[in-house]
């Protein structure tokens, strides 16, 4: 995979993974379409890309409106040509909350933003970039909270969504076969984001900003993560070798082999009833 010279568009690209992966990107050669909702932030962070002798453009956008996504992509297009790079990486959680508390206005949020905002993004750019012909790569950020849900963190809301995330993510690199596009899906367990702050870039048409029971204790928790410009090395060297699933940490093996070992319980279990039923 050649990066010089090609162009990425990512989402959530103002802080944390995103910023990350813009980083790497820019040290590959990568031009930067930097998309996120946070104007100020973003604005921040194409200044500090530029000094990479990229060329950058910030682009305020709700990934989660897909009328505001596919402007977007057409004025990315206009300014840049052939996109080669889709990162769909914006994402938001809300705090550890029975499901049957979450209100109907918070799952459209939640779900809104981290699973139709990297529906929008396939839409917006996927079919653009198999017309052009080109190599390229789709990265979509879910989670390893995608592939189980931490009995500690009880993060069942956010997890639902990344699930969404990864089943896209496999359905879409079938899609592919063929095309000169790969596909991965990146599960990074904790990285030092600004993830505790998604209260305050809630868009106005979902309620607006709001204040984060607890958002002081997360922010602490979450400092003590990976380094997001690690995450981004990581990413870049995963998308060179092709890979289809990034971790970003060794220890969450055990909790997914420990669901693993549920599922196969299931399918012991299956086997035992039809013996049973078989013998009767």
């Amino acid at each position: 995979m050649e990066f010089s010279g090609k162009t990425a568009f990512v989402t959530g690209a103002a802080n944390g993974i995103g910023l990350g992966i813009c980083r790497a990107l820019a040290r590959s050669g990568v031009n930067l379409v930097l998309a996120d909702i946070e104007r100020s932030a973003l604005e921040k962070a194409r200044e500090e890309l530029a000094t990479f002798n990229v060329r950058t453009r910030a682009i305020e956008v709700d990934v989660s409106d897909a009328a505001a996504f596919e402007r977007a992509a057409d004025e990315a297009e206009a300014e840049f040509g052939n996109i080669h790079f889709l990162f769909n990486n914006a994402g938001i959680t809300l705090r550890p909350t029975p499901l049957w508390e979450i209100t109907p206005q918070q799952w459209e949020w939640i779900f809104g933003v981290n699973i139709f905002g990297v529906i929008n993004g396939l839409r917006a750019l996927v079919p653009r970039m198999i017309a052009h012909g080109e190599a390229g790569h789709v990265v979509n950020t879910a989670s390893i909270g995608g592939l189980q849900v931490n009995p500690k963190l009880r993060n069942g809301s956010y997890a639902m969504t990344k699930y969404a995330v990864v089943a896209a993510s496999e359905a879409l690199a079938l899609d592919l076969e063929g095309s000169k596009l790969g596909v991965s899906v990146l599960c990074p367990a904790l990285v030092s984001t600004t993830l505790h702050a998604s209260a305050a870039r809630r868009p106005e048409r979902l309620g607006g900003p709001f204040e984060r029971p607890g958002a002081d204790i997360a922010k602490a928790w979450m400092a003590g993560g990976l380094a997001p410009d690690d995450v981004g090395k990581r990413v870049l060297d995963a998308v060179t070798r092709g890979e289809f699933f990034i971790f970003t940490h060794e220890e969450p093996r055990e909790w997914i082999e420990a669901r693993h070992q549920r599922l196969m319980a299931g399918f012991d279990s299956i086997e035992r009833y039809n013996a049973r039923e078989r013998g009767m």
